[in-house]
């Protein structure tokens, strides 16, 4: 009975973005965070840390910084994840005469820390009775959600997840369609022949059938070649540069 509840979670879930005005008591919030930090993690390392926003000031900076979200500001609950080397890096210079400084791979290792430990927060979020929200503008202005965050080196802000407990209309709100499982996955292999039915897909997914085209041209000048796309690539490789980039051991 339990496992069929987690399976309806799952299958039931949507970003909600409108949220009663009443705060998320802190024994809820603890659940969620404690459940957040039993995700899978490598080598058990936990090589993320977790920011709970609850300056209202700084609430408001985000929901600027973060492509102009106005109801981030008014999330009871912010919770930021972060890709974190630091912790281990210095354990590691104190206990060891050579190390070497996190590049590439150590970034994406924690960066998948990071996110597997967000969506199992969003969902024991859903399974507590709150809405959640996906904020991937957290990536944006790398620069700028450094210095309000101050970030070390080795510390950089992967996943933003925002809730609070949705209003009768957020739960209500029709669910957005998914691409199906027998498009997106492939057996022993990519398959070139699914990967082009990217336009059937479209057209099944999101009733697409008339002005195609029109509507494939929209999207990727709404979401690809808009402003907030490109910024978010200029963003991400400042992280990366000043992740591999980053001093000596003393800098930190």
């Amino acid at each position: 009975m339990e496992s069929r509840e987690t399976l309806r979670l799952l299958q039931s879930r949507k970003s909600m973005r409108v949220y009663e005005k009443r705060e998320v008591p802190e024994e809820v919030k603890r659940e969620i965070l404690s459940a957040s930090i039993r995700a899978a993690s490598a080598g058990n390392m936990a090589l993320y840390t977790i920011i709970d926003i609850t300056d209202e000031k700084l609430k408001q900076q985000l929901s600027v910084t973060c492509d102009h979200q106005p109801f981030i500001a008014d999330a009871p609950l912010v919770l930021i994840y972060c890709a974190d080397y630091r912790r281990w890096y210095r354990a590691f210079c104190e206990a060891v005469e050579e190390v070497r400084h996190p590049s590439y791979g150590d970034f994406m290792l924690a960066a998948e820390d990071a996110v597997i430990a967000t969506q199992t927060a969003a969902t024991a979020a859903d399974a507590l009775g709150l809405g959640t929200c996906y904020i991937g503008d957290i990536l944006e202005n790398y620069e700028e959600h450094r210095r309000i965050l101050s970030l070390p080196d080795y510390v950089a802000p992967i996943a933003m997840l925002v809730g609070g407990y949705p209003t009768q209309q957020q739960k209500e709100r029709r669910q957005t369609p998914r691409f199906s499982v027998d498009d997106l996955v492939h057996e022993n292999g990519y398959d070139l022949e699914k990967s082009g039915r990217m336009p059937d897909m479209l057209r099944e997914r999101d009733d697409w059938s008339d002005n195609y085209a029109q509507h494939v041209k929209a999207f990727c000048e709404r979401k690809y070649n808009s402003a907030f796309s490109v910024e978010m690539s200029r963003s991400v490789k400042a992280m990366l540069d000043a992740w591999v980039n980053a001093g000596t051991e003393e800098k930190i």
